[in-house]
């Protein structure tokens, strides 16, 4: 059998942890953020865990992750 080929965008903007969760960075904080609150960039700081509909089509992307 061929080897599957990894989705070279969700190698880029998704990691696995350990536990198989995936990791990713949070949506609305590349651009107009002067419409945004304070609190609003505030919280979307960082990363946040996926989920659970959303981690199996991600993995799906990813075979060998």
């Amino acid at each position: 059998m061929p080897k599957l080929k990894t989705k070279s965008g969700a190698k880029k903007r998704f990691r696995i942890t350990a536990s198989g969760k995936v990791k990713a960075g949070v949506a609305g904080k590349r651009h107009r953020l002067i419409s945004h609150n304070s609190k609003y960039i505030r919280q979307n700081r960082g990363t946040e865990v996926m989920s659970g509909p959303d981690i199996v089509k991600i993995k799906s992307y990813m075979p060998y992750a």
